[in-house]
């Protein structure tokens, strides 16, 4: 491959081009070719130009080119037909927008290199760039493109290099006079937008108030004086906002280049990349490229295909396209577009070739793409591909049909599955959708954008959808259209409503991106924002008038509208996930199981997939009501006898939810953590009266003794208090109460032949006499019991790992123990010092201040924490080389921190029942990337 940099002094003298291959020349010799055109803080050549055969970088310099300069070059390599322009590096990037030596402008070495680029676009395409020679004009789009897609979130600019002169050359060589002048007011609006700031609503206004006076609806109505009078309006809108349009082309490239690497610090970008967790980015690069117009006539067009159906992974091409039209026609929902099944018919030769160059693009990128295409006058170009974004059913069912179809093979189409992909289809759905209750509750349907069920209150503004999540109430955004000013509010939405906008839409990519259900382009929807009121008017003239506030539901599945709450429910795994979770078992190397705490958690951990409890924990089996009264008769019992009293009835509910879950789990191990909150956490509130008095009259004392029994028991700080081992040590009778219940339910389940298999789990163990103490009592007890029955079965002793001086003495605890399980929360909370329930108030400013890139409580940190695990595996394991080790905190469900555990040599991770699918899908991307 090849990599052409333009340096600008020879450029400028004799236009020649330098090439040089990166598989022959050294890192050092490429910064000497960027040092000696003075270009300060680059590594890499900043220019690479792409075009119909031209041999540039290949997709593996994404990082550098950005996700759509990287497929350009790339189209460009395999023969596809793309009109020729050159990307400007992420590099230039991070230097225009974080250097102090460029400070926010363009280098001159780099701005003669990029007027050179133009100059061999103008010899490509036969043109001139302001047409100085009065020669047929050249017009470029300047587009952004980061490594990673962010659909929608950046900025674009089109048709740029118009002025005055331009548009009459351009009307007299196209022969296409209203062509010329609307590609002009198209260009001063979206300039005057992207680079100067100009509000859209200016232009827009302007706009409207002249299809008003002259009775159009469309834009497409318009005659050729109407579009030069908007022209001419445009132009007032910037005056009236105090900026001049500037008429030299190479000002307006200078300016476009920097607005699309300044958008890349803009609010909706960083809010974008926080929420998709974006980082470690150089920045977007900037693609120039020569202009092709669908709006050219008849025979002209633009679209948007998937080369699938994004929705649910079927084999049709999934897109849109506009006749007489430009790229941001399709996406902005200013018209309805055409299904791209019709472009058959319209223009049989060119969707020929169309498909043709789909399959080859599959093939060549080994995923389901999304193309972007413009038709000028009967030739058909291909601006962009790049890997399409699916929700959770096509990712699967384009993930098994590759493999299938032998594009790819098992290891790679574990990759293309997000961990995402598959918590989307762990979402509920909507019950019986033929049911007449449904059927009636269906007020209006738009197009199906994105799949699934949302229920929510409606609300119209990105602020009252922020709030209501903030307050825990569901919302439903409903809009005219949506922009990318919006995402916040889509992101805390449950699912997204347009009245305008098709398949392809920003709503709709962005929704499916984000797992949120949405309709678009439902046309008898008419919002009155200031009256907070929402019209559905259907064709048969009945209509419903809704409020802000209202439920409403959403069927992202078929497009429906109900005006009502609708029932849902948990969805149903589909041969394609069978088929494909079978993969996932296969190349996964660490094993996952579940946190659950009654028979029905371990019942659907099993049905996701997990292989065993690590962790039940005994004290949640306390909370029901009939059970939560004898807890607190053992706590404030005065004398053995009570307090033996309130541990016989307590055994019955331990008992029986133990050999529940080894039933559940028949044949699998079962992690029970013996208790471990401070015991005070099970008392009332001293303002809960109506307890009080019902809990004295119990125990046979006053209220105001209960009371001051209750203050008694408080801590000053319970997290470091009387818990765990600690209260194992003090009230051993507990521990013996909670061993028998394990033991007598292994027993009872051995029986009914049901393999039970329980391993018993010390809790906050600090030093090894403390292990010792609880083991002792552990095995003791289990001992009394084999006698009594005159039976044994299996067991393991074992501890968590959550306190950092057991991680610092590991092997000695190793000694004793049967396994590890780091008690992940507990370990982040010791090491950090950090509160888990505190660290809300502070963790959103250490993140924005960079001094955190993420909360330590949900993806685990490798530094420190991450650490004292590899420590304690390494220190275990030179005691005991097979000794099982495994994690069940919350991040046990983590994708990012599977990767970790993975890495760091764990037996196992341990996460909610419904965790489970995608701690396996984690597991096993950990284990194709670790090979």
């Amino acid at each position: 491959m090849r990599l052409i940099l333009l340096l600008s002094l020879v450029l400028k003298a004799s236009s020649l081009r330098i090439s040089f291959s990166p598989k022959r020349l050294s890192l050092s010799s490429r910064l000497s070719v960027s040092q000696s055109i003075g270009i300060d803080g680059l590594t890499e050549p900043p220019i690479a130009p792409f075009g119909r055969g031209e041999k540039g970088r290949s997709f593996e310099d994404k990082w550098l080119l950005g996700g759509k300069g990287a497929n350009l070059a790339e189209m460009s390599a395999i023969g596809l037909s793309v009109p020729p322009g050159f990307t400007i590096t992420t590099e230039c990037c991070r230097e225009y927008c974080d250097s102090s030596s460029w400070n926010g402008s363009l280098p001159p070495p780099l701005w003669d290199a990029i007027l050179a680029e133009v100059k061999v676009v103008e010899d490509k395409m036969s043109a001139s760039f302001g047409s100085k020679d009065g020669g047929t004009p050249l017009l470029l789009s300047v587009r952004s493109g980061a490594a990673i897609s962010m659909p929608g979130m950046m900025d674009t600019v089109l048709n740029l290099g118009m002025n005055d002169d331009v548009v009459l050359t351009l009307a007299d060589k196209s022969g296409n006079e209203r062509f010329a002048w609307d590609s002009y007011r198209r260009f001063l609006e979206m300039f005057g937008n992207v680079v100067l700031g100009i509000p859209r609503i200016d232009f827009e206004e302007e706009m409207d108030n002249l299809k008003y006076e002259r009775g159009f609806f469309e834009d497409s109505e318009l005659q050729v004086s109407d579009l030069k009078d908007v022209v001419a309006k445009f132009k007032g809108v910037y005056a009236s906002n105090d900026h001049a349009f500037p008429t030299d082309v190479e000002e307006q490239l200078r300016l476009a280049i920097g607005a699309v690497f300044g958008g890349w610090n803009g609010d909706r970008a960083i809010k974008y990349r926080e929420v998709e967790n974006i980082r470690n980015l150089l920045g977007t690069a900037v693609n120039v490229q020569s202009m092709v117009f669908g709006n050219m006539g008849s025979t002209s067009g633009t679209g948007v295909c998937f080369t699938r159906d994004p929705n649910n992974g079927g084999k049709d091409l999934f897109g849109e396209f506009l006749i007489d039209a430009q790229g941001e026609d399709v996406v902005a929902g200013i018209r309805t577009p055409q299904p791209i099944s019709e472009l058959e018919s319209a223009m049989p030769e060119v969707f020929k070739e169309f498909k043709e160059n789909t399959q080859i693009l599959e093939r060549h990128y080994g995923d389901m793409q999304d193309i972007e295409f413009t038709v000028q006058e009967g030739k058909l170009f291909m601006l962009q591909t790049r890997n399409g974004k699916r929700g959770g059913e096509a990712a699967v069912k384009i993930a098994v049909d590759f493999v299938a179809e032998g594009l790819i093979d098992k290891r790679q189409a574990i990759e293309k599955v997000l961990p995402e992909h598959l918590d989307q289809l762990l979402h509920p759905s909507f019950s019986d959708t033929e049911s007449p209750e449904y059927k009636s509750a269906v007020v209006t349907s738009g197009l199906p954008a994105s799949p699934g069920a949302a229920v929510g209150e409606i609300c119209f503004t990105n602020e009252k959808v922020v709030s209501n999540a903030e307050k825990k109430i569901p919302s439903v955004l409903v809009r005219d259209e949506t922009s990318p000013d919006d995402v916040a509010g889509m992101y805390a939405s449950e699912g997204i409503l347009t009245a305008r906008g098709g398949m392809t839409s920003h709503a709709a990519v962005v929704a499916r991106g984000w797992g949120r259900p949405c309709i678009c382009g439902c046309a008898a929807l008419k919002i009155d924002e200031a009256a907070g009121t929402l019209t559905i008017t259907n064709e048969d003239g009945s209509s419903v008038v809704l409020k802000e506030g209202d439920y409403i539901s959403l069927n992202g599945n078929t497009g429906e509208v109900m005006s009502e709450k609708m029932a849902v429910s948990p969805p149903a795994m589909k041969a394609d996930l069978a088929e494909f979770m079978g993969w996932v078992d296969e190349i996964k190397q660490i094993d996952v199981l579940a946190n659950a705490d009654t028979p029905d958690d371990a019942a659907e951990a099993r049905r996701n997939g997990a292989v065993g409890i690590g962790l039940v924990r005994t004290e949640h089996m306390f909370f029901e009501p009939e059970r939560i009264g004898e807890v607190r008769k053992l706590i404030l019992a005065k004398t053995p006898e009570k307090e033996a009293e309130a541990l016989a009835n307590l055994l019955p509910f331990q008992r029986s939810d133990f050999e529940g879950i080894f039933k559940a789990m028949d044949g699998y191990p079962v992690t029970i953590r013996l208790l471990d909150p401070p015991l005070h956490e099970f008392l009332p509130s001293l303002s809960d009266t109506q307890i009080l008095e019902s809990l004295s009259s119990e125990l046979g004392i006053t209220v105001p003794e209960l009371k001051e029994t209750i203050k008694t028991a408080e801590e000053v700080n319970p997290m470091l208090g009387l818990r765990g081992c600690r209260l194992g040590v003090t009230r051993p009778t507990i521990i013996e109460m909670q061993v028998r219940g394990v033991i007598e339910a292994a027993l009872n389940a051995i029986e009914k032949g049901v393999d039970a298999k329980p391993d018993i789990m010390i809790p906050l163990v600090g030093k090894v006499q403390e292990f010792k103490d609880q083991e002792a009592l552990v095995r003791a007890t289990a001992a009394t019991v084999f006698a009594e029955r005159g039976k044994e079965c299996d067991y393991r002793v074992g501890t968590m790992i959550e306190i950092p001086r057991a991680a610092l003495t590991a092997h000695k605890i190793a000694e004793h123990a049967e396994f590890f399980s780091f008690g992940s929360n507990d370990l982040t909370q010791m090491t950090f010092g950090y509160s888990r329930d505190d660290v809300g108030t502070f963790i959103p400013e250490y993140k924005s201040k960079g001094i955190l890139t993420d909360d330590p409580f949900v993806t685990i940190d490798q530094e420190g924490v991450g650490q004292l695990i590899k420590m304690t595996t390494e220190k275990g394991r030179s005691v005991k080389p097979d000794l099982k080790i495994g994690v069940c905190g919350e991040h046990g469900g983590d994708p990012r921190s599977v990767e970790f555990f993975n890495e760091a040599g764990l037996s196992y991770v341990s996460c909610s029942p419904f965790r489970v699918p995608i701690a396996r899908l984690a597991a096993a991307q950990a284990a194709v990337k670790k090979q």
